[in-house]
């Protein structure tokens, strides 16, 4: 008698075990994070939720020619202010007109320079992913992880565009391509660099490109958190 009750108490215990690993296991699988998750986490994208207004100026220099335009972001509302040059423009996201739709592609462009991390998490159901864990840097030609992210074909403002973010085990952003319509060669490569902390966001305000002569950089960054 003595025997059965051990052996049925070892195999309640093993059946117990088993079923606690599996639930343990099945923890695991639901937490772990993508790799556009812990990019975007790594440039304190959980303290996005507290920020109502964030403002820049995107700048582009290219041999003796600057050009500048200056974003109100009122992340709440979704209300836009556009400055350039003497053109001001206060526009609901929500409720655009040709024109306002217009101003917001430039918007769109500006923003997703700064916070293309961010967006890693707005366009998640927009795109599809791939990660190498190592491959060489176009620009530095150092070791580093890749994320490759293509868009759909239809919608957005890039359709069908790929971008290609590089990074160390920090998963901050170093450098970038962008590849139109998922070509094989970039159309365009820089570096992230120059990173600053608002309110908890890592934001880069320096790309520079390979071959020199484009500047693109941003002023004016203030975040403002409720």
């Amino acid at each position: 008698m003595k025997t059965y009750y051990i052996v049925g108490l070892f195999a309640f215990l093993l059946i117990f075990s088993c079923k606690t690993d599996s639930k343990k296991s099945e923890a695991t699988a639901e937490t772990k994070k993508t790799v556009p998750e812990l990019i975007a986490e790594a440039h304190g994208f959980e303290n996005w939720k507290d920020v109502e207004k964030i403002t820049f100026t995107f700048n582009v220099d290219r041999d003796s020619m600057h050009f500048e335009r200056s974003w109100h972001w009122e992340t709440k509302t979704n209300t836009v202010t556009s400055i350039s040059g003497a053109d001001t423009l206060m526009y609901d996201r929500a409720n655009m007109d040709s024109i306002a739709l217009k101003t917001n592609s430039g918007f769109i462009n500006d923003r997703y320079w700064l916070m293309a991390p961010f967006n890693l998490m707005w366009d998640a159901n927009n795109y599809t992913f791939e990660h190498t864990p190592e491959v060489t840097a176009p620009i530095s030609e150092e070791p580093m992880q890749k994320l490759t992210i293509v868009y759909a074909n239809e919608g957005g403002y890039t359709p069908g565009d790929a971008y290609d973010f590089y990074f160390k085990d920090d998963y901050i952003i170093r450098e970038w391509a962008y590849r139109k319509s998922n070509q094989e060669e970039p159309n365009l490569v820089s570096t992230w660099e120059d990173y600053v902390n608002m309110e908890g966001l890592q934001l880069a305000k320096q790309h520079n490109r390979p071959e020199g002569g484009t500047s693109l950089y941003f002023t004016g960054l203030s975040v403002s958190k409720k």
